[in-house]
């Protein structure tokens, strides 16, 4: 049994540190200093995300909501950085005139609904957690995050990133982080925080065939779709399916993801590479899931799911071990048939060992 010494909650972004660092050197002003300023805020975010960690975060009133009902609340920033801001919308509110606030508070539902129905988890905790988020934060901020208590949405600036609000799998994404902080605690570095983006991105697609009711041929197995403006010549942040062909952009430049182990990616940037190799089981958990068919939460995800809360997987887990987990939690959900062949080819296409 592994043991997680306790949360420590990290600060995870939709957007990857490489995406805005080129973003930062483009020739366009405008478009350069938005980046660096959404860098710079990042990076104070990181910060006080450390702090927190060590004095401890902020003491959360107790409330009493119905066990196995969501407990939402959306807040508006304003276009400043205090967070949380001013509450717009609480559980239970009908929806009002913003639109962003509307997809913030849809989005925590699905999420809370995906984990009750198909796993009987009650919140990302297990345990009624309230699910808090923020819209409108800062201006023309490039991003959106899961600061270790509550998601956080920029606006985009409307000529890279449009409202981050938009995809319902970016929502999904963030509130998985905080989904692993209260189960595995992947460490954030190397393979173990690319199984973190991962686990992230898988949960986020099937938030999102979840709310679409698609099956897994139906589904696009894109992260961010309809996230990048126009002008942007990409479909999305990240491709499940193909990983490195969600972008090929003048700007944003080429989609840096790895599909296997064969192109593996060795960096000491973006936290050893944690956007980028993420893309290796984000491709074996897509196989697996198409070849069994029919919808990616039962049974594909169920094993993931199992990995992820079943107390083995450890803090500082390298893919062989994540990819080992899941060919047992196969076998012992499914026993020996077509979910455990599916499991184990998946990895050995991606070029990871099972043990």
């Amino acid at each position: 049994m592994a043991t997680h010494g306790g949360f420590e909650p990290v600060f995870c972004t939709i957007v990857p540190p490489h995406v805005l660092d080129r973003l930062a050197q483009a020739d366009d002003p405008v478009l350069a200093g938005t980046a660096r300023r959404t860098l710079q805020r990042d990076a104070y975010e990181r910060t006080q995300r450390r702090l927190t960690t060590v004095v401890g975060a902020r003491a959360v009133a107790p409330l009493a909501a119905e066990p196995g009902k969501p407990h939402r609340t959306v807040h508006d920033a304003g276009h400043g950085t205090d967070l949380p801001g001013r509450a717009v919308r609480t559980e239970g509110d009908e929806p009002g005139p913003d639109a962003t606030v509307n997809r913030a508070y849809a989005g925590l539902g699905a999420t809370f609904e995906l984990l009750l129905s198909a796993y009987g988890r009650d919140s990302i905790d297990g345990a009624g957690m309230p699910l808090v988020a923020t819209v409108h934060y800062d201006r023309d901020y490039n991003n959106a995050f899961w600061n270790g208590e509550q998601m956080v949405f920029g606006d985009g600036d409307g000529e890279i990133f449009l409202d981050f609000t938009l995809p319902i799998d970016v929502i999904g994404h963030e509130l998985a982080h905080g989904l692993t902080q209260h189960t595995a605690n992947l460490t954030y570095f190397g393979q173990p925080g690319a199984l973190n983006e991962s686990v992230s991105d898988v949960f986020g697609a099937l938030i999102k065939q979840y709310t679409l009711g698609q099956t897994a041929s139906e589904a696009d197995w894109l992260i961010g779709a309809g996230l990048l403006a126009p002008r942007v010549t990409g479909t999305a942040l990240r491709s499940m399916k193909e990983p490195g062909t969600a972008y090929d952009d003048d700007v944003l430049g080429k989609d840096p993801q790895p599909a296997t182990m064969d192109d593996y990616v060795r960096t000491g940037r973006d936290n050893g590479g944690v956007h980028i190799n993420s893309g290796i089981p984000n491709h074996a958990f897509y196989l697996a899931a198409t070849t069994l068919g029919g919808h990616a939460w039962e049974r594909a995800g169920q094993v993931w799911y199992d990995v992820l809360t079943g107390g083995e997987l450890p803090q500082d887990a390298m893919f062989t071990d994540f990819a080992t987990l899941t060919v047992k939690a196969a076998r012992a959900r499914f026993g020996e048939g077509e979910e455990l062949l599916a499991v184990t080819k998946a990895w050995e296409r991606v070029g990871v060992r099972t043990l």
